[in-house]
């Protein structure tokens, strides 16, 4: 009797097996193995070791200066129960381009490295801009159909320009959902062929028509990106900003199965490497003297469009709507890298903020919280 309960079991595995090959969702085995079996729920910020990776290099790492009021200021009870209560990882604030705040929880230290999630949308379209100024890409509106004749034949396909893939207005048909198995974030996700994922998505309405935040848009764009650079961009990234600002470690960008960075997410480093990130920008793209990214480009990336009703630029998000006006890196769960320009000042913030809330027009609540109580306590 047993046994044929369990022979009965086996053939329905196997056929469940069988179906999700022929439907395109062998996918989610993979997902299972590397959250479930791991005893996580989802996606978070300690899964690299778990996938395939370009590796980022550095060089001569130069260490943040601290200042002389370095960890001096106790954080008031209210921003440190919000972190606690939001499961971060790490606290660090930067002003006048010195360390000034650094603070860690649950284990994690200074050479932690963890997910950035979507911050790497702002360093993909940072790749864009230096593939610009380098004459690699032609025009921000050249056709993405350039690089990819296949788009042609797409409907709205031909019309797909980089800018439209850099400011969220592609069209495709790809819903922004992190929760649903079967839709495409998680199909990039943990699917084995990026290309396959992304270029299989069709258009729903013309690109350039309205704002619409989609993993697959970024995912796009980098594909064109390592087109013009003829490398990987794991390479490029190293090369162009990582070995110039001195960043402490090697970091790693999680690929596909061809080796393709997932250039909507991905990236694992530390959180002081992160906030370098965000000094670049209060420093108008600038290193030591030297300008690794064109200023004129910054500006783009920080404009906020309005189809976007004035919430996004090119990679970055942004509210001048606050007081403090500001805008950012956003990874999911709470991924942050906040630049306060008025301030002088670089917030980061990691951790596993699931079902982050996101009521301030479409931003993180916790972004204007952590600006705002920052900027009092450290002016």
């Amino acid at each position: 009797m047993w046994l044929l309960v369990l022979q009965s079991f086996l053939i329905i595995i196997i056929i469940v097996v069988i179906l999700a090959y022929i439907f395109g969702y062998s996918y989610l085995f993979n997902g299972i193995s590397k959250t479930y079996l791991k005893g996580k729920l989802s996606a978070n910020i300690d899964d690299g070791k778990y996938f395939s990776n370009n590796s980022i290099p550095t060089k001569i790492p130069k260490p943040w200066k601290e200042s002389p009021d370095y960890n001096k200021t106790e954080l008031p009870k209210n921003l440190v129960e919000d972190l606690i209560r939001s499961n971060t990882a790490s606290f660090l604030v930067i002003k006048n381009g010195e360390l000034v705040h650094e603070q860690y929880w649950k284990g994690y230290h200074k050479l932690s490295k963890t997910n950035s999630f979507s911050m790497a949308k702002a360093v993909t379209v940072m790749l864009l801009g230096k593939a610009l100024e380098e004459g690699k890409i032609k025009s921000i509106d050249e056709n993405f159909s350039d690089f990819y004749e296949e788009f042609t034949h797409k409907e709205f396909g031909k019309s797909l320009t980089l800018k439209n893939l850099a400011q969220m207005e592609a069209g495709l048909d790809w819903d922004e959902d992190y929760k649903n198995p079967f839709l495409p974030n998680a199909k990039a996700y943990y699917g084995r062929d990026l290309m396959k994922a992304t270029f299989s998505r069709k258009f729903k309405e013309e690109p350039g028509t309205k704002f619409e935040y989609q993993s697959g848009s970024t995912q796009l764009l980098g594909f064109a990106v390592k087109k013009a650079v003829g490398q990987s961009l794991a390479s490029y990234l190293s090369e162009k900003f990582w070995i110039p600002l001195g960043m402490e470690q090697n970091a790693e960008w999680s690929t596909d199965e061809n080796g393709m960075e997932k250039t909507y997410c991905c990236i694992h480093s530390n959180s002081r490497d992160f906030a370098k990130l965000g000094q670049l920008f209060l420093d108008d793209g600038k290193v030591d003297g030297q300008q690794i990214l064109n200023l004129s480009f910054i500006q783009q990336m920080k404009t906020p469009t309005q189809k976007s009703e004035e919430i996004y630029g090119m990679g970055f998000w942004i509210n001048n709507d606050n007081p403090i006006k500001h805008y950012y890196f956003l990874g999911l769960q709470g991924q942050y890298i906040i630049m306060v320009p008025e301030h002088k000042m670089v917030i980061v913030r990691t951790g596993s903020y699931n079902d982050l809330p996101k009521t301030d027009r479409g931003r993180p609540d916790q972004v204007k919280f952590l600006v705002n109580e920052t900027v009092q306590l450290f002016s």
